[in-house]
Formats: C-alpha cells, sequence, structure tokens
C-alpha cells in the first residue's frame, strides 16, 4: 500500500518490546495495529511513533488488528503544553472512543490536523475543539438538525433543549438555549463571538451518547487543571 498521511491517537505496551497503538489515518480513518519492536531500546521509530507528529505509515494483515510496517515522519511535532496538551488528550480520547475501526473520515482528519496547529495559540483552541467535535458528529450522523419536535424551524424567542438520541430540540419553558442562539449554531461558525459557551454545551450534550456512560479521563484532568487555578493561593 501507499504511505498514508496519519496519526498516534494511543498507545501501550504490548509483550515485551511491540505496542498496541490506535491511530488516525487520512483515508481509512481510525486503524488499530501492532507496532513491533517499537519499544525496544534504540529503536528509530519509538521516537518517531509520538502524539501530536505527523506520521507517514504503512500496514498489512485483513483482520481488524493490523501489523505496522513503514513508519516515518512528515514534519515536527506539535509543541503542546498545560491546557493544549489536556485539549490535545481531549481529541485523542474522544476520536479513540467513538470513531468506529476504518471507518473514512477525511474531514475529521483535516480538523484534527487543523485542531494541532490552533491549540498552541489559547485564542484560537476552542474554535478548533468544536469544528473537530462537529465534523466528527456529521461524519457519524449524530450532528444536531435545528428544528423542534415537530420539524419547525426553531423560534428565535424560542426557548429549546437538545435531545441526543433524536437529533432535535424540544421546546421548554425556561432555560436551555434561545432559539437565536441555535439558528447562529446552524450556520456553521461556532466561532462566532459569544457563541463558545453554547456551542461548547451542545457538542457534550451531542456527543454523550456516543461516548457512553463512562467519563473521559482528559476531561477530568481539564477539571483538576481549572480547580488548581482557582485555588486560593493559585
Amino acid at each position: 500500500m501507499q504511505p498514508q498521511p496519519a496519526f498516534l491517537l494511543h498507545k501501550r505496551p504490548y509483550r515485551e518490546t511491540s505496542a498496541l497503538v490506535e491511530l488516525i489515518t487520512l483515508d481509512h480513518g481510525r486503524v488499530r495495529a501492532v507496532a513491533r519492536g517499537v519499544q525496544r531500546p534504540g529503536s528509530r521509530s519509538r521516537g518517531r511513533l509520538q502524539p501530536f507528529t505527523p506520521l507517514h505509515l504503512t500496514w498489512s494483515g485483513h483482520a481488524e488488528l493490523k501489523r505496522l510496517g513503514l513508519m516515518e515522519s512528515r514534519g515536527a511535532a506539535a509543541l503542546l503544553a498545560g491546557e493544549a496538551l489536556l485539549c490535545g488528550f481531549y481529541a485523542n480520547e474522544l476520536l479513540t472512543r467513538t470513531l468506529p475501526v476504518e471507518l473514512p473520515v477525511a474531514e475529521v482528519f483535516a480538523f484534527y490536523g487543523a485542531l494541532l496547529e490552533a491549540l498552541p495559540y489559547p485564542e484560537r483552541r476552542a474554535p478548533a475543539l468544536r469544528r473537530l467535535e462537529l465534523s466528527l458528529l456529521e461524519a457519524l450522523d449524530a450532528a444536531p438538525i435545528y428544528v423542534d419536535e415537530r420539524g419547525a424551524e426553531l423560534d428565535p424567542q424560542g426557548r429549546y433543549g437538545y435531545r441526543a438520541e433524536a437529533r432535535h430540540f424540544v421546546r421548554l419553558d425556561e432555560g436551555g438555549l434561545d432559539g437565536r442562539t441555535l439558528r447562529l449554531l446552524a450556520q456553521g461558525d461556532w466561532s462566532e463571538p459569544g457563541l463558545a459557551g453554547p456551542a461548547k454545551g451542545l457538542a457534550r450534550v451531542a456527543l454523550a451518547p456516543l461516548l457512553g456512560s463512562r467519563p473521559l479521563r482528559s476531561r477530568e484532568l481539564m477539571q483538576r487543571l481549572a480547580a488548581s487555578r482557582t485555588a486560593p493561593g493559585a
């Protein structure tokens, strides 16, 4: 096969010198594979097969678990620390948990690459994360449909809650999101001023059925970081 652009999402030791890896690739989506010998001291591939590093890879095998062949870097790793690093871990965990194996998701791959470029810049993180989340929801046929339970357009003056399983909104007497905000979100640019909070909340509700009941480890770490910053003396 021709080398595939890819990023490493997750890696864990396997037997004595190998690793089990989860990858996102341009043409084949999420790929699970064995990287043989990559844990061996002095292995050249060990330094290349790292998170947030653009890669070129080949693999072989017809079963769900592949065997990695060629492993080459195609650029420098994104330099992430602190909140940016935790956001990167969140993106990796999200894709690992939700993407079916070998479902082509070229747009998700593109938004993931754009996210890594944005993460070092605090003002660009949230919009890039929302675009990745939205592209993931669209790829999995789980994106919000901006109508009410009867299929009617949302009233700009109304208040609505989102029902992820049905992918539509229901009218509320109070709380929820206002119809005007939802109409702006429906336009696809979740980076408009004032939309960051509503977009984050809506994405979380929409993703919940895909993630199941097990908490995201990266989200717990992010909450701890936020708590440490607000603690007395922090």
